[in-house]
């Protein structure tokens, strides 16, 4: 098993005499070694595969480690291996233990969307955005295992205190709703196992070896479920690298990284710094950066790939220019190199600046998907009328159940929604299945029963309706009859309400052919459109430009990359100079060079549009620490005439390329 591995990553799969720490740089083979540290275990060191679990942070990562898994142990993934995310394992043990944790088994899990929507009805007038931020600050409080009782004392500013006197009701209300939010399915666990030492030994003796992916992303609630899981025994193996941690802003605490020596003294610390990505030249910018950040850990990375070319640093005019620099650049490295388009990336600190990229692409038909971008099924409008379809589907679909009593609102409001989830939870019924009991109808008023009876009944008279009728048909009456179109006008601005309105028909229009086409009614759609939506991600096989925000680009590399917007007050970002916060964003610049395998192109412009100011940019300071080594391409020297020479010199080149592709193919 060891012949491919260097002896640092030999050393990482083989080390079992404590909790081990590997210091994995940027393209230095940690899945591999995770990978290979599973089966070694399985194959070699005798444990069971439902022993041992490894624990990502994306769906997508635990899939590729599963596949590695399963050719290293022949062909099949070993039975009862957990290999999942944080949240996955959560919900695996909140299902287990959900007596013990106050819930029944078939508790709903509220997403982004949903929870947003209990802050701002609990929050009453509050503006969307302002209830957004209340939002953000309870989670990050739940993240950091804070309570209700300890947020109302470390409430510093209006927001805070605001957040801390809706917290108690915020969480109220999901127990109330027999509901969990995303940070319930870390927290949970944790409070379950503090204190019931029962529930906590059973899952120590289940899950006997852990492996931890990217442990510098882990917030303070997944340090702590990790050290109740593993116990005093401390059998597990962190991976990880203080250099990529770039997600303070969702709660990763990078002191995790500093605690586990703390926690365990006798860790053992295993450094990755030989790269398989990148040549020299790169990695000589990512290191010149990175080194002035205070360090954890000194780690340096190094390669055998060769010098490479220069990285390249150009400036623009503007962000037009940048775009159209940027794509003609493409086109003809493309062309001289026969590469691909899935070959290059272009990368860039915020979301807004993709949209003039995406222009000069679509300009000159070259195909693009961005990567992190929101699938047409994460849409919240689309997502309201699916928790229709959903309810017609199963009435005891929880989830689906709350989503579509309140968006759009039918005179049914939180209180009512409150006792039926506390009459349900007590009675071990679905919300649908309590709402017919009179031992319900006992708890509430005369109008919350009358509201509820006639969701519930225009529910049913749906359902027969989808059962018996065209799906165009059946989902056009469902619009009218909820008034969505009216609802969405009136909830949001006009401009924002239209792009919604234009999706859903979009919706209604692709899903009314699906059921002419296949002969299926709106029910038997239901499915189609689960599938549709699991499948709604990138193809690996389209052969188009990467576009990513540095973010998302995190775990993915390519041949050639062009890094824009390389300009003081974007990256770093302006926020986090004026917080004194350059560290992170400095971390964001290494992982934006590290992505790049063979050659590394950046760009800033010289003015750039705030809103309607036209401001005067200049490079960031990320470009004067990456070194002497870089080559500046000015526009003086681009506007520069040719000598004779070179300019025979580009002619003779450019007639042999096209000679080269005019000759047949023997």
């Amino acid at each position: 098993m060891s012949s491919k591995l260097n002896p640092p990553q030999s050393e990482a799969v083989r080390y079992l005499d404590g909790p081990c720490l590997v210091l994995a740089g940027a393209g230095s083979g940690k899945t591999g070694v995770i990978t290979r540290k599973i089966a070694y275990l399985i194959r070699e060191c005798g444990f069971a595969p439902s022993n041992v679990a490894a624990i990502t942070f994306t769906n997508k990562a635990a899939r590729e480690m599963q596949e590695r898994v399963a050719r290293l142990v022949g062909g099949r993934t070993p039975e009862g291996l957990t290999v999942c995310t944080f949240h996955a394992l959560g919900v695996r043990i909140v299902r287990a233990e959900a007596r013990h944790c106050g819930l029944k088994p078939q508790f709903s899990i509220l997403d982004a969307a949903d929870t947003a929507q209990i802050v701002a009805d609990i929050a009453g007038d509050a503006e969307k955005g302002i209830a957004k931020q209340l939002q953000w600050r309870i989670s990050a409080w739940k993240n950091a295992m804070i309570s209700p009782a300890e947020a109302a004392l470390l409430a510093g500013d209006e927001i805070s205190a605001a957040a801390a006197q809706l917290y108690p009701d915020y969480e109220r209300t999901l127990r109330a709703y027999q509901a969990v939010d995303f940070d319930d399915l870390i927290a949970l666990p944790v409070r379950l196992f503090e204190e019931n030492a029962e529930a906590l030994e059973r899952w120590q003796n289940r899950l006997r070896y852990l492996l931890i992916d990217e442990y510098q992303d882990t917030n303070r609630a997944q340090y702590r479920l990790l050290r109740q899981l593993t116990g005093v025994r401390g059998a597990f193996t962190a991976v990880g690298d203080d250099d990529q941690a770039i997600y303070a802003w969702r709660g990763a605490d990078i002191e995790n990284l500093r605690q586990l020596q703390v926690d365990f003294p006798q860790i053992k610390l295993i450094k990755l710094e030989q790269n398989y990505r990148s040549s020299r030249r790169i990695l000589d910018a990512a290191n010149r950066v990175i080194a002035n950040n205070d360090k954890i850990f000194e780690k340096k990375l190094w390669s055998e790939h060769g010098i490479g070319d220069p990285v390249m640093v150009t400036d623009c005019h503007n962000a037009e220019h940048e775009a159209e620099w940027v794509a003609t650049k493409i086109s003809a490295h493309k062309f001289q190199h026969k590469s691909r388009f899935r070959d290059y990336a272009i990368l860039y600190r915020g979301n807004h600046q993709a949209r003039i990229i995406e222009q000069q692409l679509r300009n000159r038909n070259i195909p693009y998907v961005i990567s992190g971008g929101q699938s047409f099924f994460d849409r919240s409008e689309i997502r309201d009328i699916v928790a229709w379809l959903r309810l017609l589907a199963n009435e005891d679909d929880d989830l689906a159940f709350i989503r579509a009593i309140t968006v759009p609102r039918r005179g049914i409001g939180a209180s009512t929604i409150e006792v039926l989830g506390n009459y349900a939870g007590r009675r071990h019924l679905s919300m649908h299945a309590a709402a017919h009991e009179e031992g319900c109808a006992a708890h509430m008023q005369p109008r919350q029963l009358e509201a509820l009876h006639q969701f519930i009944a225009l529910a049913g008279h749906m359902r027969q309706r989808a059962r018996s009728e065209p799906a165009s048909q059946t989902l056009a009456g469902l619009l009218a009859a909820i008034n969505y179109e009216t609802w969405l006008f009136s909830h949001h601005d006009n401009r924002e309400a239209e792009t919604k309105w234009r999706n859903v028909a979009d919706f209604a229009d692709w899903l009314g052919r699906r059921g002419d086409e296949d002969g299926k009614n709106l029910i038997e759609l239901t499915q189609a459109i689960a599938l549709a939506s699991m499948l709604d991600k990138e193809d690996p096989d389209f052969d188009g430009i990467q576009l990513a925000t540095l973010h998302a680009a995190k775990g993915l590399e390519f041949p050639h990359v062009f890094l824009i917007g390389v300009e003081e007050g974007l990256l770093p970002h302006q926020s986090s100079v004026d917080e004194n916060k350059v560290d992170e964003e400095r971390r964001l610049m290494y992982v934006g060079i590290t992505r790049a395998q063979r050659s590394l192109h950046l760009t800033w412009c010289k003015h750039r549009k705030t809103g309607k100011e036209l401001r005067e940019c200049e490079p960031s300071r990320f470009i004067a620490e990456m070194g002497g080594d870089v080559k500046i391409n000015d526009r003086k020297q681009r506007n520069a005439p040719l000598s004779k020479e070179e300019g025979r010199a580009r002619l003779s080149g450019l007639m042999a390329m096209l000679d080269a592709r005019q000759t047949p193919s023997e």
